[in-house]
């Protein structure tokens, strides 16, 4: 598949896919463009491309985590992924701690395992290259109206395995089953840099 094809029909507001009830996560809503290609997203696919407020598409990647053909936890704790900007902006593209229906539903961590992870290791590609255009999939297929339907308080909250109270419209964007970033470089090179099933 070229990299046009990749692209193809674009929109600026997050939120429109092939599955048009189909939504990007919340915490990438102000940072993402999302693709609109029939030909090749699934109906229960959201896709994104990192686009800065101010149209930068550039970044670094910086991550925590190991590097196993892609980045994947440690033993001691799940991926933090970021891009960085020119400016050094940092914009957060998944958390393993935070982002996915196990982070939200099923998996504990405690403090340190949050707060004791730095995204200091710079990806480079297998060109060498350390700028890129940036793509990311969420997929969900879960029908949390259905399945939360007695854990819904009368102002729409949901309670997370954390204790604290969430929309149940941000529940459905961030609990997704799986994620799936890629990189593009400079030659139009894509690879794949993480695929995690998150429930």
């Amino acid at each position: 598949m070229g990299i046009f094809n990749f692209f193809k029909k674009m929109s600026p507001q997050v939120g429109h896919s092939n599955n048009k009830t189909m939504l990007g996560p919340a915490f990438l809503e102000k940072i993402t463009e999302t693709i609109e290609n029939h030909d090749v997203l699934s109906p229960n696919e959201w896709r994104g491309r990192l686009i800065t407020p101010d149209g930068k598409t550039k970044f670094r990647l910086r991550y925590y985590g190991r590097e196993k053909g892609l980045i994947v936890q440690t033993d001691f704790a799940p991926q933090l992924l970021l891009a960085v900007d020119a400016a050094d902006k940092e914009y957060l593209l998944f958390d393993g701690c935070k982002h996915g229906y196990n982070a939200l539903f099923c998996d504990e961590y405690t403090k340190e395992q949050i707060n004791n992870r730095t995204a200091t290791e710079l990806y480079k590609d297998a060109d060498g290259n350390e700028q890129f255009e940036i793509i990311i999939s969420t997929f969900t297929d879960i029908n949390y109206e259905d399945e939360l339907r007695n854990q819904i308080d009368d102002n729409g909250m949901v309670e997370i395995i954390d204790g604290s109270k969430v929309e149940l419209d941000t529940v459905k964007r961030n609990g997704f089953d799986s994620i799936q970033i890629w990189v593009i470089n400079e030659t139009g090179r894509k690879t794949e840099v993480l695929s995690e099933e998150c429930s």
